[in-house]
Order: structure tokens, then C-alpha cells, then sequence
């Protein structure tokens, strides 16, 4: 019975946020900016008709940077906003539970990012247009693609939590999220290895958003990478429920 309630409490603040998204202009310069930033990165910077090869490796190189300053903005307002306006209170008044309202707002933007992630489909048009790419390739790097973009939200998630403001929560997060590709970077690995010894720098290495990520976007969706990116989301929203318990006692 209790079960049957927590979902439906969590659906009710899932559609009650998911439709703020849509319903609001800022949302759709978010996927259009999104677009483009994807389209000039990866037609223009990484001369994706100058390498005559028809992949998408072109395209997902650039997720990891354009996630990391695009998602933290979706996720600054998740908290941040809810208590600058003093809404908090009244959403945990509800007979809802904090892990109920943290998973249902969560999950409305994951799946607001996962459109505009989706949006990006006529790309594989594209190149399936152009050559014959491996397609099984392609949507394990869409599959790893949407993991990583919700790790980046758990973490914009956990830093609205922490301050009303919403450009705090943004610089943060950021700089978190900086941290998490970077630990992964090759020439960071390279500079590593030439110092720290080899259980340090796999330590750091496993550490990072893009060393799973490149490891799926090859083909391969090994368990490993997938329970990394939920073990992140998992741990980042156990962290945002510690920090509004405790603002709310």
C-alpha cells in the first residue's frame, strides 16, 4: 500500500515539474542552445566532412563539455529556487516524503534533458545518409550519453540544495562536474603517470564522468560503467536528501 502511494506521490511531482519545464520559454532556448552548441562543435571545430568517415565520434567527444555547462544550469533552479521563494516548506508540508519530492523533480529533468538528447536524432540520419555507421555503437554512446547527463544533474541537484542562490549553485556545480572530466582527461592521466604511482592514477582515472563514458560510446555497455553512473546518481541524491533534512529540522 505504502509502495503503491510513494509512486504515486513521486508521479504527481514528476508531471508537476516536467510541465514547469515545457511550460516555460527558458526550457526551449535551453534545447535550442543545446543544438547548436553540438552542431557548430561538431561541424565546425572537429571538421566532421573533412574526416570523410561517417561516425558520430565527431559528435559525442563534445557531450561531456557542452553536459558540463548546459546541466548545471537545468538543475540550479531544482532547490535553489524552491527555497529563494519559500516554496520548500510548503511542498514538504504535502504528505510526500523529502526521497519522494528529490526523485520526482530528479526524474522530470533527466527526462526534460533526455528529450533534448533525443532531439538530436537527425544526426544519425545524417550520417547513416552518408556511410554505413556501426548503428549499435551509436545508441550504446546515446545510452552512455543519457547516464552522464545524469550524473552531471545528481550533482546540480545536490549543490541546489546547499544555497538559494541559483548562480552559486550553477559556479559549483560546474567546478564539480570540471572535476569529474577532467580526472578522466587523458593529458591529466598522462601528467599523473609521471609521478603518482599506477593504483593512484586509476583510482583517479575510474573516478571520472569520461572514462566511462568513452568506454561505452566505443560499443560495449559493460555493467561496470553502467552501475559507476548510477552509484554517482544514487550517492549525489542521498547527499541532496542529508542536506534538505537537515535545512528542514
Amino acid at each position: 500500500m505504502r509502495t503503491n502511494e510513494s509512486l504515486a506521490n513521486v508521479t504527481a511531482i514528476f508531471k508537476r515539474e516536467l510541465f514547469g519545464y515545457f511550460g516555460s520559454a527558458v526550457a526551449y532556448v535551453f534545447i535550442v542552445i543545446f543544438l547548436l552548441l553540438l552542431g557548430f562543435f561538431t561541424f565546425y571545430i572537429s571538421n566532421f566532412f573533412e574526416l570523410g568517415q561517417a561516425d558520430l565520434r565527431a559528435f559525442f567527444q563534445w557531450h561531456p563539455w557542452v553536459f558540463m555547462f548546459l546541466i548545471p544550469a537545468v538543475a540550479m533552479r531544482l532547490w535553489a529556487e524552491e527555497r529563494r521563494m519559500g516554496t520548500i516548506e510548503l511542498i514538504l508540508t504535502f504528505p510526500v516524503t523529502v526521497w519522494e519530492a528529490i526523485l520526482g523533480k530528479f526524474l522530470a529533468a533527466w527526462i526534460f534533458v533526455g528529450t533534448a538528447l533525443a532531439l538530436t536524432f537527425p544526426m544519425v540520419i545524417t550520417v547513416s545518409y552518408l556511410g554505413n555507421p556501426d548503428l549499435g555503437a551509436t545508441l550504446c554512446a546515446y545510452i552512455g550519453s543519457f547516464l552522464m547527463a545524469g550524473a552531471f544533474l545528481s550533482v546540480g541537484s545536490m549543490t541546489s540544495a546547499i544555497t538559494r542562490s541559483q548562480v552559486v549553485s550553477f559556479i559549483v556545480a560546474i567546478v564539480i562536474c570540471l572535476f569529474f572530466i577532467l580526472a578522466g582527461y587523458p593529458p591529466v592521466i598522462r601528467m599523473l603517470s609521471g609521478w603518482a604511482p599506477v593504483w593512484l592514477v586509476n583510482i583517479v582515472s575510474n573516478s571520472s564522468f569520461l572514462t566511462h563514458f568513452l568506454s561505452i560510446e566505443r560499443g560495449v555497455l559493460d555493467l561496470r560503467d553502467l552501475f559507476y553512473y548510477l552509484s554517482v546518481i544514487a550517492f549525489m541524491l542521498f547527499v541532496n536528501g542529508v542536506i534538505i533534512q537537515n535545512r528542514r529540522t
